[in-house]
């Protein structure tokens, strides 16, 4: 078993609610990543229905912290290839962490998948050992997450790291689990929430802790073998908050996962 399935693990108490624990480790700044919560909740409500994520919407009402925790599950509905399934996570010493709704189904195979149109193209990055493997700044290598994952920058997306951003709010790179492990439709939970924010590279924000508000995942397909391509980027930063769109490619070229999410602009420390 890897580090992130022990790290993930839950055990379901036989009522639709299942006890797991926040590992150390898996943090920047003392906070969970906001990816790995989602991954724990995930295992729980897939438990419930026996069926991986499709789509998950999370909504973080307080910071994630080592120690034990609940995962309450309702089974909204379920048919015969998707079930809709909520979620709560529930610290007994912090009260909830987390509210999420999702819907979970099996990739469907070759002969049930439909036609594809990709008007997209995964991010042109330099090979893996030429990007930058480094963490947000904020102490993120001294803390577990930065230990437990390789996010491998683009060079050219580097500059907010030397006080230079970019000017483009715009974060691409690698994506692998630390301990090299398979990337299942768990683990692009967390690669959807790796990478540094993308409004580090503008000038008119710190780098700081940005809390997300709100983080919707898409599980478009089962990951090869393989580290990952990321790209996120955000056209909107306005009234405190910015919006960030990520995607996810393997090493087929395919896209294996997207998302959204809305966070706090953060402010000088």
């Amino acid at each position: 078993m890897s580090e992130f399935e022990q790290a993930t693990t839950v055990t379901p108490r036989g009522d639709g609610s299942y006890d797991a624990t926040i590992h150390e480790g898996w943090d920047i700044m003392g906070n969970a990543n906001g990816g790995y919560l989602i991954a724990l909740a995930a295992r729980a409500m897939g438990d419930a229905v026996d069926r991986p994520p499709l789509s998950l919407t999370a909504h973080y009402l307080s910071p994630g912290r080592v120690g034990p925790v609940t995962v309450d599950t309702e089974v909204v509905r379920a048919g015969r290839r998707m079930a809709v399934v909520r979620g709560t996570v529930v610290s007994p010493e912090h009260g909830p962490v987390m509210a999420l709704l999702g819907t979970f189904a099996d990739q469907p195979d070759a002969e049930r998948a439909g036609p594809s149109v990709v008007d997209a193209a995964p991010p042109d990055l330099p090979p893996f050992d030429e990007c930058v493997p480094a963490g947000p700044p904020v102490a993120m290598n001294v803390s577990g997450f930065g230990h437990r994952v390789v996010c491998a920058y683009h060079p050219d997306d580097m500059g907010f790291r030397e006080g230079n951003p970019t000017g483009t709010a715009m974060m691409r790179g690698w994506f692998e689990f630390a301990d090299g492990s398979p990337i299942d439709a768990f683990g692009l939970l967390v690669a959807l929430d790796a990478f540094a924010p993308v409004c580090f590279n503008r000038e008119e924000f710190p780098p700081s802790w940005a809390p997300t508000l709100e983080l919707t995942t898409h599980i478009r397909e089962t990951p090869s073998p393989g580290p990952l391509r990321c790209v996120f980027r955000s056209r909107f930063i306005q009234n405190g908050m910015f919006e960030e769109d990520g995607e996810v490619w393997d090493s087929r070229g395919v896209l294996v996962a997207q998302s959204r999410q809305l966070a706090l602009i953060p402010k000088p420390m």
